[in-house]
């Protein structure tokens, strides 16, 4: 993990499940770590149990505000200023209603985070990286990206949305060393549906209920592995899936009580 060692990593939506799971084996591999998100509490009880080593600055950003964004790296230290890697992962689902009977409410939210709030990010650190010809954008979409669900109309549709700005990325950015990853994870054991479902724990563990899902860690060690690649190597889209999941319908479950 030595080309990994000192370099600035900035992860969006950090304060929990994958974010903080990359801030963990990030920190681990030696890098220096800017952990953005809306729960400043949060970021700082994960800042103190990272190794005391690492270099860690927290931000409470909401990636939906532009101004906020460009504040803040406005105010980043001159040493923490050239981002070298940057994990897009803040995002969200909100509701699972059929599309006539959804919340609008919930599809803004999506779309505000899911894309809005990685254009603006992308947007801010991209030049900066063209001028040092040095960089890594790593966007953590879903497998809700390659296969629709019922109900998951405007989750799916900001996710494909990922696919399409990575992929387009890669085009802007030919001829440059700066390389562009998506990581599409299927079923993960976080906050996601308790988010998804407005706090309700009871609904959101029967997801997982008869099945191993992936741990956020399962993910972060990917996204560390396609990080750490040779510089002429870029992994353009990973797909990771439990053994319990075939596709975004198809789980299957040991003891469905």
């Amino acid at each position: 993990m030595s080309m990994i060692q000192e370099q600035v990593v900035l992860i969006t939506g950090a304060s929990s499940g994958i974010g903080a799971a990359c801030a963990e084996v990030f920190a681990a591999a030696g890098a220096r770590l800017i952990l953005w998100a809306r729960r400043q509490d949060r970021l700082d009880t994960l800042a103190k149990r990272l190794p005391q080593e690492c270099t860690v600055l927290t931000q409470a950003v909401d990636v939906r505000d532009r101004p906020q964004v460009l504040a803040a790296l406005a105010s980043l230290p001159p040493d923490m200023a050239n981002i070298q890697i940057l994990i897009n992962n803040a995002g969200l689902s909100r509701g699972l209603e059929p599309f006539a009977e959804a919340q609008i409410s919930d599809w803004e939210e999506m779309i505000d985070t899911n894309l809005k709030g990685l254009l603006y990010v992308t947007r801010a650190i991209l030049p900066d990286m063209i001028a040092r010809q040095q960089g890594h954008i790593i966007n953590v979409g879903s497998i809700a990206a390659h296969q629709v669900y019922a109900g998951g109309h405007v989750y799916c549709a900001t996710k494909a949305g990922v696919q399409a700005l990575s992929q387009g990325l890669r085009l802007d950015l030919l001829g440059t060393p700066i390389r562009v990853t998506e990581i599409d994870p299927g079923m993960v054991a976080t906050e996601f549906s308790e988010v998804r479902f407005h706090g309700d724990r009871q609904r959101a563990a029967a997801v997982y209920r008869g099945m191993t899902p992936l741990s956020a860690h399962d993910v972060a060690e990917v996204i560390l592995f396609a990080a750490t690649r040779p510089a002429h190597v870029n992994l353009n889209q990973i797909v990771l899936m439990p053994v319990d999941q075939a596709s975004t319908t198809m789980v299957y479950r040991r003891n469905s009580e």
